[in-house]
């Protein structure tokens, strides 16, 4: 938790027995900066730590918009701690994460530690979803890598952190659209883009919501969000895509996979590979 606040907000998430790892996802969704856990006989709570930049209001909706498919999990408490300097903690909370093959995900306090020949995503743990240290993420990530070409043109819908974004550059990708309905966002993916050396015109910023308005075609897109979402822009998909082109959708449930599937096809669409990491479950399409 970062020093320079003053204060952080707290959400404490109750679940039952078992559900440890789905309240940490949950929580790291929704932008939490940090979680400590704690259980009791009939249940397993999740304190999670969010940055006083929002007013509480804000990280509460969040945090409903991620509990829609969980009903039996919900809100036990919530509140605000003050700031006790436990900086060095919370450093030691995001060491280097590798993905797929080639990428490692790496706070910026960790520049220099990077394992030889990897490809390294800087980024800061703050107020947008897409650390890299969540598992539809890591899946994104590693379909991402496998699909993604020198010179390939990419839209990161809902870019949260611009992690995606970011990859697709360091992978080859010639130019990103990258896009969220969430101004304050936005800021916070040009931080990213600077600490990765991002040269400046190939990553172009837009605020939006979904594919609404959006103009052009391209090789690769990427979101990685919630389920509802993800079924609102399938229509528009085939639009979107150059022929040739991949569309990688992650931040689903495993259990929602064949429902989606189901969608994808409705609309043109094909799976041509999967991944599921615990709980998560993300794909590639392309057109028929």
């Amino acid at each position: 938790m970062s020093s320079t606040d003053s204060f952080w907000w707290y959400i404490t998430l109750e679940g039952g027995p078992g559900s440890e790892e789905v309240l940490a996802s949950l929580a790291e969704m929704s932008g939490s900066i940090g979680s400590e856990e704690g259980s009791g006989e009939n249940a397993v709570r999740i304190r999670s730590y969010f940055r006083s930049s929002q007013d509480l209001g804000y990280w509460v909706e969040k945090i409903g918009e991620a509990l829609s498919p969980w009903p039996e999990i919900r809100i036990a408490d919530m509140g605000k701690i003050e700031n006790k300097q436990w900086h060095t903690d919370w450093k030691e909370a995001f060491p280097p994460l590798p993905v797929g093959k080639r990428l490692v995900v790496l706070a910026p306090w960790h520049r220099g530690s990077e394992p030889e020949g990897c490809i390294p995503l800087y980024i800061y743990p703050g107020s947008a979803f897409g650390t890299g240290y969540h598992e539809s993420t890591q899946i994104v990530l590693t379909l991402l890598e496998r699909i993604c070409s020198p010179g390939a043109e990419a839209a990161d819908i809902g870019t949260g952190s611009g992690i995606l974004s970011i990859a697709a550059v360091k992978l080859g990708a010639a130019r990103v659209l990258a896009r969220d309905l969430d101004p304050a966002v936005l800021s916070e993916v040009r931080h990213n883009l600077e600490i990765n050396d991002i040269p400046d015109g190939t990553v172009e910023l837009e605020e939006g919501n979904l594919l609404d308005g959006m103009d052009r075609k391209v090789d690769i897109l990427t979101a990685n969000i919630i389920i509802e979402p993800l079924l609102d822009m399938l229509p528009s998909v085939p639009g979107i895509l150059r022929k040739g082109g991949k569309a990688l959708f992650s931040g689903l449930l495993v259990r929602e996979r064949d429902r989606f599937c189901a969608v994808l096809e409705q609309h043109g669409l094909r799976l041509t590979d999967e991944l599921a990491v615990n709980d998560w479950w993300g794909a590639v399409a392309e057109l028929k």
